[in-house]
């Protein structure tokens, strides 16, 4: 089949994988253990108190296991399959570190980073690790002397990930679909903004309405995991596939 003119692109936050039963960041009111969540996800915080960071995170990357895909992740990996089979370009971004859109079967861009690995500051060397879970031991990175490697996400002041190729898409997509997000995080919450700047048709689903809703925008409120399925089924059959 011919390549088609549509391009889809999706933005999934923390309320995608809530329906998952996986608490969001900012959970038990922006604190734990008596920490901001600020003071565990900054590299101030890392270089000041390297085995307090590394016990949040160690203790979240255990935790990965208990949550499941839910049918709104399922739903995406299955959109994401037809469009590839007709050559409709899909992008998947999300702002969530866990696993759960690629356990699902999408192939999602991290723009936050992944809890599933670890990322070595001396050699720039990120590798795959959902082993070494001790929340008092330091893994060291597997490609040079380093004795300890950092959790592979962005914190607070770093740049995130994928900005260009995430520029890109927005740029040429005619479908926009925002899921789960407070709409107040950024670079994320410009993304629906650059998007119907571009004259692209927008979506936004979620609780309540996010921050960043324009009147242009369809928003569709409820759990990601009821709504998702519906309008992913509702634009397969807009796009003919």
């Amino acid at each position: 089949m011919e390549s088609n003119r549509e391009s889809i692109v999706v933005l999934t936050g923390a309320g995608v994988s809530a329906d998952s039963g996986l608490a969001t960041f900012r959970g038990a009111g922006g604190l734990w253990e008596g920490h901001r969540v600020e003071d565990v996800a900054t590299p101030e915080a890392w270089e000041r108190d390297p085995a307090t960071v590394w016990r949040f995170y160690q203790m979240r990357r255990a935790g990965l296991h208990r949550a499941q895909p839910n049918e709104a992740h399922r739903a995406l990996a299955r959109l994401e399959e037809s469009l590839r089979r007709v050559r409709i370009p899909f992008l998947l971004v999300t702002q969530n570190v866990d696993d759960l859109h690629d356990r699902a079967g999408s192939q999602p861009l991290h723009m936050h980073g992944e809890l599933s690995r670890l990322r070595c500051e001396s050699c720039g060397f990120a590798q795959h690790d959902l082993e070494h879970l001790d929340p008092d031991v330091f893994v060291p990175c597997a490609w040079c002397p380093n004795p300890r490697t950092r959790p592979d996400v962005v914190w607070f002041g770093e740049m995130p990930y994928h900005l260009e190729a995430i520029g890109a898409a927005l740029s040429n997509c005619t479908h926009f679909i925002a899921i789960g997000t407070s709409g107040l995080v950024y670079p994320a919450a410009g993304f629906l903004t650059q998007a119907r700047a571009y004259g692209a048709r927008t979506w936004v689903n979620s609780l309540d309405p996010p921050e960043n809703l324009h009147p242009e925008d369809r928003f569709l409120p409820g759990r990601a995991a009821d709504v998702v399925p519906r309008l992913a089924a509702e634009l397969e059959a807009g796009l003919r596939l």
